[in-house]
């Protein structure tokens, strides 16, 4: 009796020890340390990789105890991939949280509209993702521009502007599918069915709404300007806008004035038609007013100092809109108070 007694007390011994590894694997937090720990959770992956990763790099105090916590937990396909970053002191609940809710580290990169693939470049390598240079190669003769056959001009005009969140690893190729797969969601039948209906390729219906991004300031003249495009296609006249001069493969020139003098093929001073191809990456709203311009029998516009512009039928109205401006800017009124 006695020896049966021994071995209960002993099993007991050992389940409350069991218990207490148990308890401390899962609840005790681990020990903080500097700098944070990066760890990678990849798509696909099974909760056993997952709990080998955060092990090695010392995030849990055990795979095995963080395998049947998120299981008995209902946690355990609630796992989001990403690249996470710990800094310790946490316990399993807490570490099994993060991964749920998805903290995981982003680059968050705001892409205005009208920025061209190089200032594109350049704006991404300020938010310490990727150097401007990757990204202009990935855009240009990268696997997907080629892939897509966006040909010699790569993928200028088609980087959708918007606000994106990349991860710390994130390559340039998947920069470049992103900013193309947000642009692919606008391409709705209708709005191929409206390229159509216009006689435009989704190159040529771009490269219109760049070139009207460039020239509003204002948001509601846009459909406005680009029925004076339209206008001036037809019949035949060059564009003669000052942002197609200025367009080259490096960025932005630094002077119009002399930007419209100098030989280029997206100088539309000096060619009749659309470029070759969009001189930046447009915005939702030009893109829209591409696709439905004004019906207006306007042929000419001049910027306000405000950013407005005066619009006229004939060459002569246009001529005295400009003399009216030069007027007005050399001899300004006296402010009102």
């Amino acid at each position: 009796m006695k020896r049966v007694l021994y071995v209960l007390a002993g099993v007991s011994i050992v389940a409350a020890a069991a218990a207490g590894l148990v308890y401390a694997a899962i609840f005790l937090p681990t020990n903080r340390f500097q700098p944070p720990r990066e760890v990678a959770i990849n798509r696909g992956e099974s909760l056993t990789t997952v709990a080998r990763h955060l092990a090695q790099a010392g995030v849990i105090r055990s795979e095995i105890a963080f395998v049947a916590y998120a299981e008995m937990s209902g946690k355990a396909r609630q796992v989001k991939p990403g690249d996470y970053a710990f800094a310790g002191g946490e316990n399993t609940p807490a570490v099994l949280e993060h991964l749920v809710r998805g903290d995981f580290i982003v680059i968050t990169v705001t892409i205005p509209e009208g920025m061209t693939l190089h200032q594109i470049g350049q704006r991404i390598g300020e938010g310490g993702l990727l150097c401007d240079y990757a990204f202009d190669q990935a855009a240009t003769v990268g696997a997907i521009p080629r892939a897509l056959g966006l040909g010699s001009l790569g993928a200028e005009g088609f980087l959708f502007p918007a606000t994106y969140r990349f991860g710390p690893h994130t390559t340039a190729d998947q920069v470049v599918a992103e900013m193309l797969e947000r642009f692919n969601e606008i391409l709705t039948p209708a709005v191929e069915e409206r390229m159509f209906e216009l006689g435009l390729t989704a190159r040529q219906m771009v490269t219109m709404a760049s070139i009207v991004e460039k020239e509003a300031q204002v948001p509601g003249e846009r459909p406005l300007i680009a029925g004076v495009f339209y206008n001036r296609l037809r019949l035949g006249m060059p564009l003669q806008s000052d942002p197609t001069a200025q367009y080259n493969a490096f960025g932005e020139v630094a002077h119009a004035a002399a930007a419209v003098h100098m030989p280029s093929a997206y100088n539309t001073y000096s060619i009749i038609g659309l470029p070759p191809g969009p001189i930046a990456n447009p915005g939702l709203s030009s893109i829209l007013a591409a696709l439905y311009p004004d019906h207006t029998d306007y042929l000419y516009f001049v910027a306000r100092s405000d950013g407005t512009h005066i619009f006229s039928k004939s060459f002569e109205d246009h001529q005295r809109a400009i003399a009216e401006l030069r007027r007005e800017a050399a001899h300004p009124s006296p402010p009102r108070g």
